[in-house]
């Protein structure tokens, strides 16, 4: 619910509840008084009382619309004899405290105790005449000649069931004290649908800023409170990932720095001792001074490959490094790409095979040089870890229905299935005791990071002693190039 909502209901909940408890404990109360005195409180005894009182007044208009002098006509005094009589009434005219007309025979004593009711400034008390309770309505005249005459209307009636004032007033205590109530019930329900909310998230940020990053934010509270818990718990979500992913740099950053350094500190130490040997003399021999320069070479050559691998490694972590996508008919450039290469091999005595197992020409999206640099570090890695006098390599094509899959199988001495998952990190090695493998430990990880650039996926399965296969998947276009 919105807090719109929620407010409408609130104010209206204010008024709707109290009038509903008033009018329910009202009628409670209308029953009980009736069920225990016995009191007629039905709408038709209150319709006949309401008749009552309108022909009471109508006579009193009837009477006051005439001279004071009609009063004393015997036709008018029979008309409103006849009047009363409809609802069992009667009529007394007083002239000078002498009765000048009655419908009936009344003492004395009765038309003093009608006059004093009529004459009540305490309301409009019954006068109970005969074991008859009558309602008294007086109607005072002045004749010309000064006299004062008086027109008592009765009309006998029941006690009142209810005292309508008394009523009133209880009906009135009964809203009053729901609606306070009431107020203070959806006060406190309203302040707490908001103010534990915002006690959440006060908590929530508390912990948030003393650096307590697990402490998650619930969504609770109305539907604004809960987009904002919603919006904080995503900036708390996205804090955390930050502050993981700089983390994960720093300690990227210090173990770079301590691999390479460990990396390059061989080929720098035999550099250093060649350039030793030249300076004390030791290569004293044109041939010795040239094998010599070309170690150091050699050894520079290395220093200088395994520089651009961290740098190439670093901007591929960091997501720095551009492609250049292009639709490719994938094996007709790995079909180039292995025979750029085959001398090479060749002269190591290993065989590159390539075996199409597609129906058809299938295209997908490459960029060229960073694909042909995983095909490259993926052979050079087979090729570093051969032990067979004639190596070889075979390269499989496969489609499924969404990718094409090439595997690289090689028949070298093979990988263990411990070392098996860690052989895609950086500066990982699958046998650690071959420390004169020239490389720098990044071929496979930068494979890695190249292909799921591509949005593909790359993997490896071990044959044992008959070899390693390094597979790679990515997602097939159209034959003409289109999804």
């Amino acid at each position: 619910m919105n807090l719109k909502r929620r407010l409408i209901l609130a104010n209206a909940s204010t008024v709707v509840i109290p009038l509903i408890i008033t009018v329910l404990v009202s009628l409670a109360y209308i029953f009980v008084y009736g069920k225990l005195l016995g009191k007629d409180l039905s709408l038709e005894n209150y319709q006949r009382l309401s008749g009552i009182t309108l022909e009471l007044m109508s006579s009193e208009q009837s009477i006051l619309k005439q001279t004071p002098e009609a009063v004393e006509q015997e036709g008018f005094q029979q008309y409103l004899q006849g009047r009363l009589e409809a609802i069992g009434g009667e009529v007394i005219v007083l002239k000078d405290e002498k009765v000048l007309f009655a419908s009936s025979s009344f003492s004395k004593i009765d038309v003093a105790k009608i006059f004093e009711a009529g004459n009540s400034k305490k309301g409009k008390e019954p006068a109970v005449i005969g074991g008859v309770s009558y309602r008294v309505q007086a109607v005072p005249l002045t004749f010309k000649n000064g006299s004062a005459a008086s027109v008592l209307l009765l009309a006998p009636v029941e006690e009142a069931p209810i005292a309508l004032s008394a009523f009133l007033i209880f009906a009135g205590s009964v809203f009053a004290l729901s609606f306070a109530l009431t107020n203070v019930f959806v006060s406190y329900q309203f302040s707490r649908s908001i103010l534990k909310p915002l006690s959440n998230l006060q908590s929530a940020a508390a912990e948030i800023s003393a650096g307590n990053l697990d402490y998650q934010i619930p969504e609770e509270g109305d539907q604004e409170i809960q987009e904002l818990c919603r919006d904080l718990e995503l900036m708390r979500i996205k804090l955390k990932e930050s502050i993981y992913t700089e983390l994960k740099y720093e300690d990227n950053r210090k173990l770079l720095v301590s691999s390479i350094s460990h990396d390059l500190k061989t080929p720098v130490t035999a550099i250093k001792g060649y350039v030793e040997g030249i300076l004390d003399g030791i290569a004293n021999t044109p041939e010795k001074n040239e094998r010599y320069l070309k170690t150091i070479y050699s050894k520079a050559l290395l220093v200088d490959n395994m520089i651009d691998d961290l740098l190439l490694y670093a901007k591929l972590d960091l997501k720095q490094m551009p492609f250049n996508f292009e639709n490719t008919d994938f094996a007709e450039y790995l079909q180039a790409c292995l025979a750029e290469n085959e001398p090479d091999f060749e002269r190591s005595n290993i065989k590159l095979a390539f075996h199409n197992e597609l129906a058809e020409r299938r295209f997908v999206l490459l960029d060229r040089e960073r694909m042909k640099r995983v095909i490259m570090n993926i052979l050079d890695n087979s090729r570093k870890y051969f032990n067979k006098l004639q190596g070889q390599i075979r390269v499989l094509l496969r489609e499924t229905n969404s990718s094409v899959i090439v595997e690289l199988r090689d028949n070298g001495s093979g990988i263990s299935e411990s070392d098996l998952p860690y052989i895609f990190e950086r500066f990982f090695r699958s046998d650690v005791s071959r420390s004169e493998i020239r490389g720098s430990g990044l071929g496979l990880a930068i494979a890695k990071q190249i292909v799921e650039g591509h949005n593909g996926r790359i993997w490896a399965v071990s044959h044992g002693y008959e070899g390693t296969s390094i597979i790679i998947s990515l997602a097939k276009l159209g034959d003409g190039g289109e999804k």
